[in-house]
């Protein structure tokens, strides 16, 4: 039901675009002479629609039929969109007494799925199509050409038949046989120029990867293959050199081909912005695309392959306005590297917008059209290049930096050791001892310093400072690592009460027995802290399973709840703890230590001897 409604809408389309641009005329007869080498017959064009696929030759030229057909409006190639009818097309010409002999017609768009040409003396009609194997083709060429005699002095009637699962684009072209070799040998140079590019761009990219070990590159790789693929399914020469006998892979190669472009394309634009960690709205859609693309370009195996042409086209069009607001959010963030991804992804998606746009009928057929993905991705290639090179230029900066900053530690390290040398030469004699003695001094003093600087005084654990160091490099080696952390926020139920009713000196003694037990509760390398009163905080590394955070908690608190011998009687006291993990719930230790106060007090509210977890996960 879905498909006869989806085919009834097409054709109302179609048929409400012909009624605008077409007018129920004949075309006046297209004058040839000797000196026409090529000529364009868009504006010469008369079409007729036979929706049910039915009129053969004899039908189409009898009166009651070719007085249907109407003169195509606009300057550009013939464009029929998406349609499932059979499409007849008349192109009347009049050569010139000197003008007559043979000539090449070109049909320029090598994914139509049938194509019939029936000669104008009356002959045996000639098929090609990408349906039929390269070699049936009546001449080895990546288009439909086919050879016309002419005879001078005389209008004859060219008719062609088209049909097609995807677009319905006719570009016509009459040449001179030496005329279209000369222009083929341009044509064929430019695309070897381009597809070498994009095999050079390619493999260095894909070494890059092999060093650097950087999904972005890979990403790049794929999206330059899938690229390679849809345009030689597009431009024909995949069919005429790498899968001659591959009828049903040709058939898919140029949906299925732009789908896994636009696949590759959103997961590059997702790993090189870095939106998953920036901004996890915008990834979620370019997600969402990522996903519809990867179904467009399975979609020809259980759809029509009308269906899978258009869902590529729209989802690019969409795509295409939602990798370049990605790249502007990046800019305005400060990303240096978006820079060259804005105008890369901009000239690139404009060409996937105008082919789209294009093969939904709705831009005429033109050298801008037609060819606007290559230009668009050849432009595209480059700036994307710069991009990456960029982006190692960045990293190498970066490396440079921190080899000159650890340079000059180094040496002002040694300047420091050559001046305390020369100092300990000029008195090593009168005051060995001395200064023995001194050093000692002051290693212990530095030793005490440096221990009073991150340690409370009363129970030794970690102080604040201390834990704010140690989660700062718990989040990178996290984030280098793709691995996540917690922290533990516990807070004593009942330690008001033993102050108040013991004294301080009690509180203090419990304080001591709760670090103690703490440091044996976890790893060597958690960090155990005290931030102030009966607060404490535990860091535990690598993180990454609830269940086992958990666990942790839980016995964290049945050891608090334990009975604490001080000098004035066993106290029983209770613990709530509240967990919060990175990243999900905070990208700092402030925003962490937030986040696990609040759970921790709403393992209170909830009642003693409870833990809570940030965000309720």
């Amino acid at each position: 039901m879905f498909r006869c409604l989806l085919r009834l809408v097409a054709a109302g389309i179609v048929a409400g675009w012909l009624a605008l641009v077409a007018a129920p005329a004949f075309a006046a007869a297209l004058a040839l002479t000797a000196a026409d080498a090529r000529v364009s017959l868009a504006g010469h064009v008369e079409i007729l629609e036979d929706p049910a696929a039915a009129l053969d030759i004899d039908a189409v030229r009898r009166s009651e039929h070719a007085s249907r057909f109407a003169a195509a409006a606009g300057g550009g190639d013939l464009n029929l969109g998406y349609s499932a009818s059979a499409w007849w097309l008349r192109v009347t010409v009049q050569p010139a007494a000197d003008a007559g002999g043979r000539r090449l017609l070109e049909v320029a768009f090598p994914t139509l799925d049938r194509v019939e040409f029936f000669p104008p003396d009356g002959g045996t009609a000639v098929v090609a199509g990408d349906e039929r194997p390269f070699a049936e083709r009546p001449l080895r060429h990546r288009h439909f050409v086919f050879p016309v005699d002419l005879r001078p002095g005389e209008a004859q009637t060219l008719h062609l038949r088209v049909q097609s699962a995807g677009s319905l684009t006719v570009p016509l072209t009459l040449w001179q046989p030496a005329a279209l070799h000369a222009a083929d040998q341009d044509a064929y140079g430019a695309h070897a120029l381009y597809y070498g590019m994009l095999l050079a761009l390619g493999l260095y990219n894909l070494l890059l990867w092999f060093s650097l070990r950087e999904r972005s590159y890979l990403a790049y790789v794929a999206f330059v293959a899938a690229m390679a693929v849809g345009q030689l399914a597009q431009g024909g020469l995949g069919y005429q050199y790498l899968w001659p006998d591959g009828q049903a892979w040709q058939a898919i190669a140029f949906s299925s081909g732009y789908a896994a472009t636009g696949l590759f394309g959103a997961l590059f634009t997702r790993t090189f912005l870095a939106t998953y960690r920036h901004h996890p709205r915008l990834d979620r859609l370019i997600v969402g695309l990522a996903l519809s693309f990867a179904a467009a370009a399975l979609a020809p195996l259980l759809v029509p392959y009308r269906l899978a042409a258009i869902a590529t086209s729209l989802v690019g069009v969409i795509f295409s306005a939602v990798a370049v607001g990605a790249g502007i959010v990046c800019l305005r963030r400060g990303d240096a590297g978006a820079r060259f991804f804005l105008a890369a992804w901009t000239l690139l998606l404009a060409g996937v917008a105008v082919m789209g746009l294009r093969n939904m009928a709705l831009l005429p057929t033109n050298f801008l059209t037609a060819n606007g993905i290559q230009i668009g991705s050849a432009l595209e290639m480059l700036l994307l290049s710069f991009a990456l090179a960029d982006r190692i230029h960045l990293l190498r900066r970066e490396k440079e930096a921190a080899q000159a900053d650890a340079l000059r530690a180094e040496r002002a390290r040694i300047e420091a050791l050559e001046r305390s040398e020369r100092e300990l030469e000029g008195r090593v004699e009168a005051r060995t001892c001395e200064l023995a003695e001194a050093n000692a001094r002051l290693t212990e003093s530095e030793t005490q310093l440096r221990e009073m600087a991150h340690h409370d005084a009363l129970t030794g654990l970690a102080n604040r400072l201390l834990l704010f160091d140690r989660i700062a490099h718990a989040q990178q080696r996290a984030t280098r690592q793709g691995t996540a952390f917690a922290v533990l926020l516990i807070d004593l139920d009942g330690f008001k009460a033993v102050n108040d009713t013991l004294g301080h000196d009690a509180g203090d003694q419990l304080l001591r027995i709760v670090a103690r037990r703490l440091q044996d509760s976890v790893r060597a390398a958690d960090t155990v802290a005290r931030i102030g009163g009966d607060d404490v905080v535990i860091l535990v590394e690598e993180a990454g399973d609830a269940a086992v955070l958990q666990a942790l908690a839980d016995k964290i608190v049945a050891g608090l709840c334990q009975p604490a011998a001080v000098a004035a009687g066993n106290i029983t006291i209770g613990a709530s703890v509240g967990i919060a993990r990175w990243p999900t719930n905070g990208d700092g230790a402030q925003a962490l230590l937030r986040a696990a106060d609040q759970a921790m007090y709403a393992a209170k509210r909830i009642g003693r001897n409870r833990v809570a977890r940030a965000g309720g996960r």
